[in-house]
């Protein structure tokens, strides 16, 4: 009788109950070889390269593109084939998944941000951005072997996540060498990558031959008739299986004989038509949040849960500055300043142990707007750059946000936050906290304003700012004084 072995999803090392299929290398009936490429899963993070964990036939796969599964949920199931190279028995594959009951249970009851990973799920044969694994015998921390694990970050905020050390590779499927990062934003843009000539080490396609081949047209992937993205217009996957939609050709005429398309606000008879309230007819479709920002809705929650937050806001003057002044560079700089002068907003608070941690340098954390979702990468010792260290870090962290290369360390641990979105519009704001952090600064749109001074009036450049903290931590005049050390360092002419 053959041997059916059932594959679950495991921990990808984010500590997300979940994962949303971004492309099968594989399908039903196909033979894999162990530790080949099998699917390709976006987490909060990153797009993870799962290989597979045995030498078979494929019997089943549990979901189509963009179908959200379960941590520790079925995956794949595979008819092994004794013929063909598999690993060893007891040999440990990193996979830890815990019982399935478990695995489904934890994601009903910790849906919240900060929610934990199976127990068991402390290695993963997977990188945090694909490609194949290089495991260490590096020993553990002191707080993992006594069951803890310190809190590793993810994109918006802390939650739980793998420790294992994990390198990766470009790895080839169908002939093209490729991230999976790269691979989804290929599929996102509409690229055939075996028509992109790779220019990065041995032939791998980079994220910016993929842009290129985008902007210029020179690999346009050709529509299938059968499926959706490969495949044709109006076919979605559930389950495994095409679920094919009638085309708005096809559809029937609607009650008045007009195509859904040709909206009006008059009647056939001229008059003006009477509209029903969205909740009794709506023509949008639901749409499943997925990755970075099914995590963000998560976290947002759960510091919505947590957090006493207040704000208070106020103009900087900025009439004095010089020409050359970088807006980000002197924002990090004044939250410093404000930093040494006021330590209780550069601090982590445990709301449950009520412990506050205060902290001697400062890591800002850097609220970075992208179509995928909120990243907030950490600009690591803000206290000791200068004006060009700092541009030069953000511009770092900002590209590695783009082209979702930036390491999961990078996204944790920062002691302040900032939200410069006054680069897009708004004056004041209230900003959300992140847990363990107990302060966040937000910097609006620039504008002049009629300012008195001795003798009559002027016209000032203002940038108004909004401090929000968490009450339980701070009072209410630490975090003014926080505000007027902001104010006076954002006043200095340089």
């Amino acid at each position: 009788m053959a041997d059916k072995k059932p594959f679950l999803l495991p921990d990808l090392g984010e500590g997300l109950p979940d994962a949303t299929i971004v492309e099968w290398f594989v399908k039903v009936g196909d033979t894999i070889k162990l530790d080949e490429p099998l699917v390709s899963m976006e987490t909060a993070k990153a797009v993870v390269e799962v290989p597979s964990p045995v030498s078979g036939k494929v019997l089943k796969l549990a979901g189509g593109e963009g179908d959200v599964i379960v941590t520790g949920s079925v995956l794949a199931e595979f008819e092994v084939d004794p013929n063909l190279p598999q690993r060893a028995e007891g040999q440990d594959t990193g996979h830890h998944h815990g019982p399935r009951a478990e695995a489904s249970a934890s994601a009903d009851k910790h849906a919240g941000a900060g929610s934990h990973a199976p127990n068991d799920g402390d290695k993963v044969v997977a990188s945090d951005e694909g490609g194949e694994i290089a495991e260490t015998d590096k020993a553990a921390p002191k707080a993992q072997a006594e069951g803890k694990r310190e809190d590793s970050g993810t994109v918006v905020g802390a939650m739980q996540s793998s420790d294992a050390v994990r390198s990766e590779q470009a790895v080839a499927v169908g002939g093209v060498k490729a991230m999976p990062a790269v691979r989804a934003q290929a599929r996102k843009l509409g690229v055939d990558l075996s028509r992109v000539r790779g220019s990065g080490t041995d032939g791998v396609v980079t994220m910016d031959d993929v842009k290129r081949a985008a902007a210029d047209g020179s690999a346009k992937s050709l529509p299938s008739p059968t499926g959706r993205g490969a495949g044709g217009e109006g076919t979605e996957h559930r389950g495994g299986q095409s679920h094919t939609e009638p085309s708005s050709a096809l559809r029937a005429p609607s009650p008045e004989g007009r195509r859904e398309d040709q909206r009006t606000a008059l009647s056939a008879s001229g008059k003006p038509m009477r509209t029903q309230p969205p909740s009794v007819s709506a023509s949008g479709q639901p749409e499943q949040l997925k990755g970075v920002r099914r995590n963000m809705a998560r976290v947002m929650a759960d510091a919505h849960a947590k957090v006493v937050p207040t704000t208070l806001s106020d103009d900087a003057d900025i009439h004095a500055w010089t020409p050359g002044n970088d807006v980000t560079g002197r924002l990090v700089r004044a939250i410093v300043a404000a930093c040494k002068a006021v330590p209780a907003l550069n601090a982590w608070f445990d709301g449950d142990k009520l412990t506050r941690t205060l902290h001697p340098h400062v890591d800002i954390g850097i609220a970075v707007d992208t179509d995928d979702g909120l990243f907030v990468p950490a600009l690591r010792n803000a206290d000791v750059l200068d004006a060009r260290g700092v541009r030069e870090a953000v511009n770092r962290l900002r590209a590695q946000v783009e082209d979702r290369s930036i390491p999961a360390s990078e996204l944790s641990g920062y002691t302040i936050s900032l939200s410069n979105f006054g680069m897009f519009a708004g004056r004041y704001a209230t900003p959300v906290i992140v847990p363990p952090t107990v302060a966040i600064v937000a910097a609006g749109r620039g504008r002049h304003q009629i300012t008195p001074v001795i003798g009559g009036f002027e016209s000032h450049k203002v940038i108004p700012l909004s401090v929000t903290f968490d009450h339980r931590a701070c009072t209410g005049g630490e975090a003014a004084r926080f505000l007027k050390a902001l104010m006076d360092d954002l006043a200095r002419p340089q």
